[in-house]
């Protein structure tokens, strides 16, 4: 992870294993377990970037932040052993919402790409809400060159 990187300030980097059981029999990732993944890597993105805890989101603050869209494009297979690099960036901030560009790189090869709107939600009354203002002031650090707000 590099979320001060100079070149690209606007990005959260990770960098991952490729392990066993993300792969089919062939040895190489089963793609729905990149979407698990690109879940694990936002709650990091809170907790270790954006310096809101996301447990504490959750359960203490009772707010919701569910997928509501996901383009996925999956570009060459990533194989056990090998270690991606995740990139995420937000390309818009919306009232209510939140859309992520995340990128999986291997050794300067594409693996996917993916875009997913995130919603505010109050966990306990449904429906979407607005940002918080904290996490709003938070994402702006990491608006790509082509973010919309």
């Amino acid at each position: 992870m590099n979320p001060s990187d100079t070149a690209q300030p606007n990005l959260y980097r990770q960098r991952g294993k490729v392990r066993f059981s993300h792969c089919d029999p062939a040895g190489m990732v089963f793609f729905p377990r990149y979407l698990s993944q690109l879940n694990d890597l936002v709650e990091d993105w809170f907790d270790e970037a954006l310096g809101i805890r996301y447990a504490d989101f959750i359960a203490k603050r009772g707010h919701g932040l569910p997928t509501v869209k996901l383009d996925c494009e999956f570009l060459s297979p990533g194989v056990f052993g090998g270690e991606i690099e995740w990139r995420l960036s937000v390309l818009r901030i919306g009232g209510s919402s939140i859309t992520l560009q995340v990128e999986g790189v291997e050794d300067g090869a594409p693996r996917f790409r993916v875009r997913s709107v995130l919603v505010a939600t109050a966990v306990h009354q449904g429906g979407s809400v607005a940002l918080p203002d904290d996490l709003r002031a938070a994402l702006l650090r990491f608006r790509g060159p082509e973010c919309a707000q």
